[in-house]
């Protein structure tokens, strides 16, 4: 690649990485939950006139919405281009906002949230990555889609004070106004500048060892279509995958900041910058390591770490140490945050890039339906009598199936050998060793 390919690949990973730093504003749910509650009780006239089992409808509705629209937002992004389907993401988020800015009422905030930012969020986030892969070589895709999608894992850092702030100094109402107008000119005015290298651009691979010059770039040979892909055994694997690793990981999320207010009190808040922390490093850090020794191993790592985590997660929980549970926090945020990573990687090495965000947006709906059962699990075992404990033995053990399908994952060498076995006789493929 040349210096000026160089900087603009770049340029597409940090406009990226913007736009998800701004989405990221879903995980200020449990700040407006808080505020929401806070104002059902005042019973003041103009309170929000909710019932308390409902509160977390507009985000369990929004997950969903997040889940589903990646796959027509994949779709547009392979069809009108990355910086349409994220302007369009933009516009679907200011618009959500201003109508939960509008009215206080339920139907308000599920269709602003969880319909319009439930979307907004899954078409900014789908077009964010696939420009910047394509700019770089297959040895980088580890390193670029953990950088890129480690701007959403990080952005509850400061999004929750500002939330909290504007909350305090303006209200719901208006606050949600401001956040509307903030990010929809920052995701639309970045989205100009995601944009697809030009037509036969195919990024040279890194020198080997010893070598002066950059290795001859390789062309994929086979891009697979949505149809073809849900042929593969290898899809239904993944989605089962990441169904369970997204699930766990946000069933804790969702919880960490009532647990850690239990020993913490007022500054519970801290255990949700950690953890979000150790989520963004994950994607980062998972990204790195797949391009090292390769996504099925990284994968069967993150999810077995996982595992003993939830198991541990019993009795730290129960030591009431601040200390262990922000530890744990922040371990459980960085694992679940590798998964962010090694899938739409995993997309990109099977099914290469023509399909790319089609391909990814199917796959990613394991995300949601995890989110949602496992959420809705726990929650059901929960108002039970040590239901806690019983729903990190639960995610603990589906964790632990996890790793042990990870072993039936064939490492993949070259997007070729999908081809083979997807086309078998319409395919003529060479495949390399």
């Amino acid at each position: 690649m040349t210096q000026t390919t160089s900087n603009k690949g770049w340029q597409v990973v940090f406009a990226g990485t913007g736009i998800n730093l701004a989405l990221g504003v879903l995980y200020a749910w449990s700040i407006f939950k808080g505020a929401i509650k806070a104002s059902i009780e005042s019973h003041a006239p103009d309170a929000f006139q909710w019932d308390k089992a409902s509160i977390n409808d507009p985000y369990a509705l929004c997950c969903l919405a997040f889940a589903f629209s990646m796959i027509l937002a994949g779709k547009c992004q392979d069809k009108i281009g990355p910086a349409r389907t994220a302007l369009i993401g933009g516009i679907l988020v200011g618009a959500g906002f201003c109508l939960m800015g509008y009215s206080n009422s339920y139907a308000a905030w599920v269709t602003g949230f969880g319909v319009l930012a439930g979307s907004g969020f899954g078409f900014g986030y789908s077009a964010a990555t696939p420009p910047a892969l394509k700019w770089f070589s297959s040895k980088k895709t580890g390193l670029i889609a953990g950088i890129v999608v480690a701007g959403f894992g990080l952005a509850p850092v400061y999004i929750a004070p500002l939330s909290s702030y504007l909350l305090g100094a303006y209200g719901i109402q208006q606050s949600m106004y401001i956040l509307a107008a903030g990010f929809a000119v920052i995701v639309c005015g970045l989205s100009f500048a995601l944009v697809n290298p030009p037509k036969g651009y195919v990024p040279a691979e890194p020198a080997l060892k010893g070598d002066e010059k950059a290795a001859p770039a390789k062309k994929s040979g086979y891009d697979a279509t949505v149809s073809e892909m849900l042929k593969s055994p290898k899809f239904y694997m993944l989605w089962a995958t990441f169904f369970i690793g997204a699930g766990a990981g946000l069933m804790v999320i969702g919880s960490v900041a009532g647990l850690a207010k239990k020993s913490m009190g007022p500054m519970a808040f801290v255990a949700v910058a950690i953890m979000a922390i150790g989520n963004a490093s994950g994607r980062v850090v998972a990204g790195v390591l797949s391009d090292k020794i390769g996504r099925r191993a990284t994968l069967t790592i993150m999810l077995g770490f996982q595992a003993i985590l939830m198991f541990a997660a019993v009795p730290v929980v129960g030591s009431g140490s601040a200390a262990m549970l922000v530890l744990l926090a922040s371990l459980i945020g960085f694992n679940y945050g590798s998964n962010l990573t090694l899938f739409p990687s995993f997309a990109k090495d099977y099914w290469g890039f023509k399909n790319y965000g089609l391909n990814y947006g199917v796959l990613f709906s394991a995300w949601g339906v995890g989110g949602l059962v496992m959420g809705r699990v726990s929650e059901m075992m929960n108002a039970q009598p040590g239901g806690l404990n019983k729903s990190f033995i639960l995610a603990g053990s589906c964790l632990a199936l996890g790793t042990v399908i990870t072993f039936f994952l064939r490492e993949k060498k070259a997007v070729e050998v999908e081809a083979t076995e997807l086309a078998g006789e319409k395919a003529t493929v060479k495949v390399s060793a």
